[in-house]
């Protein structure tokens, strides 16, 4: 199980800059011709390492990384359009991580205490020393690289994102082996996330005797908003592309009448990045998956398919959803990103996952498979009491 932490660097060298433009040249060339030939034969490896070696005098690790990250970057792209979720004709490249390999990068050799806080990459010009800026995270996860449950990767990532430099250290850490104490069962709303515990301590009798008397659940939901944010920001942006679109008025939605369009604007791309949708979002799924994966435990959720908010608005179904404020809620819902936010959580604690069919599970007991009943006050249906045979 791997943890990425980001570690920002002090006063970077300019040699950084100057690698970042034929980094992302070469991963863009890379991944276009993966899109089309679908993969890199070992002839055209070889050709393309001498050819970039050559035309940008990058050092060969430099070189090698980039290759192996287009390799990757057109898989990727053509895994989500054989899934559908890619409709361009080629991958684009916006951001590039700079991979620094075992031999490329120390920090050994320039700091002698026992953690890092000054590194040596390798590049152009030959090795130049770097300060960073450690915080609690990452004080964190070394303190287990000292008490052997993790371990430093070899591979060393550098990235910009505005305007800075952030070393992005890789941990191996072991997960921790204790045994489930609660059965989690979660699922994922629109606005909310529903969360039931059950303690297995406290009704390992009751589960062997089938006494629901003894049962006392933990249900409680947390408040998420995703359907109001995405109505929120959509209001947002709408007022502003109106405002643009009179402030220029050369520039439209449709190809056919624009000679620019709105939303490709670095005015309106500035403006968009300011209001932190992404990161608003991105916080409350780690909410969710803190919240879900606080104590070891068995975690049940809803299976989803590759495509839930397609799903739910009915695109393959003959009811279909017409409101178009509400398609676009939905499809703004993250829903499997949440998923694989508990995912990654439970792998770190020790917790188990576990997916089931959504199939008849909201109306039908599991158990008895008897048809569930409302027995009011409660927004909950509950399994009504078998008769006793005699």
């Amino acid at each position: 199980m791997r943890r990425a932490v980001a570690v920002e660097l002090e006063r970077p060298p300019p040699e950084l800059y100057a690698v970042e433009e034929p980094h992302c040249r070469i991963v863009e060339e890379v991944a276009a011709y993966i899109a089309v030939r679908g993969r890199l034969e070992k002839e055209k490896y070889k050709e393309l390492h001498r050819r970039f070696r050559k035309q940008y005098l990058l050092p060969s690790q430099l070189i090698q990384q980039a290759i192996n990250q287009g390799v990757e970057t057109g898989r990727s792209f053509l895994e989500a359009k054989r899934n559908g979720r890619v409709h361009k004709p080629r991958p684009e490249v916006r951001r590039v991580l700079i991979r620094f390999a075992k031999d490329s990068w120390s920090y050994k050799k320039a700091v002698g205490s026992a953690a890092p806080v000054r590194l040596a990459l390798s590049l152009p010009g030959g090795r130049r020393e770097v300060w960073i800026k450690p915080h609690r995270r990452f004080w964190l996860y070394w303190w287990r690289v000292l008490r052997k449950e993790a371990e430093l990767a070899s591979t060393l990532v550098l990235k910009r994102q505005r305007g800075r430099w952030y070393a992005i250290f890789i941990f191996d850490v072991s997960p921790k082996s204790e045994p489930p104490a609660e059965v989690v069962a979660f699922d994922v709303n629109e606005n909310s996330a529903t969360v039931a515990k059950v303690s297995l301590l406290a009704t390992v009798d009751a589960v062997a005797q089938w006494n629901r008397q003894y049962l006392d659940p933990a249900v409680y939901s947390i408040r998420t908003d995703f359907g109001k944010l995405a109505k929120r920001y959509e209001t947002v942006r709408d007022a502003k592309l109106e405002e643009l679109k009179w402030k220029y008025p050369y520039a439209g939605r449709d190809e056919e009448e624009r000679g620019q369009n709105v939303t490709d604007m670095r005015e309106f791309r500035k403006f968009v990045r300011r209001l932190r949708e992404r990161r608003r979002k991105e916080g409350r799924v780690r909410q969710v998956a803190h919240e879900v994966t606080k104590s070891h435990a068995v975690i049940i959720t809803e299976k989803l398919g590759k495509n839930p908010q397609e799903e739910m608005i009915g695109v393959e179904k003959k009811k279909k959803v017409k409101k178009r404020e509400l398609r676009h809620r939905v499809k703004q819902t993250p829903f499997r990103r949440i998923l694989r936010a508990v995912e990654n959580k439970a792998a770190e604690g020790g917790s188990v996952v576990f997916y089931v069919s959504s199939l008849r599970n909201s109306r039908v007991c599991p158990i008895h498979f008897a048809l569930l009943k409302n027995g009011g006050g409660w927004h909950a249906l509950h399994c009504p009491p078998r008769p006793r045979r005699g």
